[in-house]
């Protein structure tokens, strides 16, 4: 199994809209209040433009599979950021390929000198937060910023 990882192109935007589409309705939570509904999840290249954000995309033999991104917190005086969008197909869970989008999500932030990894999941997704304890994130009670995703019922935070 040989996949890559690399940072997004403008024709990935359709992909991994349906990517993080079809995992949220998988998983029950396609729902208002989430990146389901959030019209920015179909224009992802063009979100991550800023020197301070990145998108990664996995390919599994050739195919995109998901990916993750890193940008900062909107409305927050802070300088943290936000660890978005990270969703997988099925076939590329438990491949290592989450681990590696995780870490090199993690080095993007330390290189942009953010101070803290924040992260919004559902409780639900019980393997993501599992990857993310693995990593050192561990639970708030509170949300930061202003994601525009208040449905997300799980926070959790990594300082850097």
């Amino acid at each position: 199994m040989e996949y890559t990882i690399r940072k997004i192109r403008p024709e990935d935007n359709k992909v991994l809209a349906n990517i993080i589409r079809e995992t949220l309705e998988e998983m029950d939570c396609a729902i208002e209040g989430t990146v389901y509904t959030d019209p920015s999840t179909d224009y992802l290249f063009q979100n991550y433009q800023d020197t301070k954000s990145v998108y990664f995309v996995a390919e599994l033999n050739g195919e995109i599979v998901g990916g993750s991104g890193i940008a900062q917190i909107a409305n927050l005086k802070q300088n943290y950021c936000e660890l978005q969008k990270m969703y997988l197909k099925p076939a590329a869970r438990g491949t290592g390929i989450a681990k590696t989008l995780m870490q090199k999500c993690i080095d993007f932030a330390r290189q942009s000198e953010y101070e803290l990894i924040y992260i919004e999941t559902f409780g639900t997704m019980s393997a993501a937060q599992q990857l993310y304890k693995k990593f050192g994130f561990d639970y708030i009670d509170h949300s930061l910023g202003d994601t525009g995703h208040f449905s997300c019922n799980i926070k959790m935070t990594l300082p850097l």
